[in-house]
C-alpha cells in the first residue's frame, strides 16, 4: 500500500498544524518508510515500533540543532513514520508497537499486507481520494506554478492555505 499512507499523512498533518511550510515530500517518505524497512525484513519489525519513531524524531531534533529551516523539513519525516503507524492499525498490535516494553519477538506480516484483499483496495481508494483532494484544495492541478514550487520545495502556496 502506498496512496493510504501518503493520503492519511497529508490530510491528517494539513487537519492538525495548518502549516504550508512543512516539507509534504518528506512527510509522504516518512508515511511509508516503515513498510520500506520492514518489508525486507519479511514483516512488521522495528521500523513498526513506537520506539522507532520517537528515535528518529529524537535524531532529527539533535541532527537540526541550531539549524531551523534543516529542522523544519526534517521533522516531516518523523511525523509522517507516526501517521504510518496510526493509519496502519499498529495500535492494535501491542507486542509490536510497545516493542521492546512488552518483551516477546517482532514477528507477524506487515499490517498492510496482512488485510483482505477489499478492504486494502478500499483503503487504496481511499488514499487517492485524500491526495485527490489535497491536490484540488491548494490548486496544484490547475496552477502550473504553484505545482512546480510544490515539487521543487515540497511547500504549499501560501496564498491558498487561507
Amino acid at each position: 500500500m502506498f496512496l493510504w499512507f501518503v493520503g492519511c499523512a497529508l490530510v491528517l498533518v494539513w487537519v492538525v498544524f495548518h502549516d504550508p511550510a512543512i516539507d509534504h515530500r518528506v512527510l509522504a517518505l516518512g508515511a511509508v518508510l516503515p513498510d520500506l524497512v520492514d518489508a525486507p525484513l519479511g514483516g512488521a519489525r522495528v521500523a513498526h515500533t513506537l520506539g522507532a519513531s520517537a528515535l528518529l524524531l529524537a535524531a532529527v531534533m539533535l541532527a537540526t540543532r541550531g539549524r531551523r529551516a534543516a529542522r523544519r523539513r526534517w521533522l516531516a519525516l518523523p511525523i509522517g513514520t507516526f501517521v504510518h503507524l496510526l493509519a496502519d492499525g499498529v495500535w492494535a498490535r501491542a507486542e509490536t508497537f510497545w516493542w521492546p516494553f512488552l518483551g516477546g519477538e517482532l514477528e507477524g506480516a506487515l499490517p498492510s499486507f496482512d488485510r483482505a484483499a477489499p478492504v486494502v483496495a478500499a483503503q487504496e481508494l481511499a488514499g487517492a481520494a485524500a491526495i485527490a483532494w489535497f491536490v484540488w484544495r491548494f490548486g496544484l492541478l490547475t496552477d502550473a506554478a504553484a505545482r512546480r514550487a510544490f515539487v521543487r520545495t515540497g511547500r504549499l502556496p501560501r496564498d491558498r492555505v487561507g
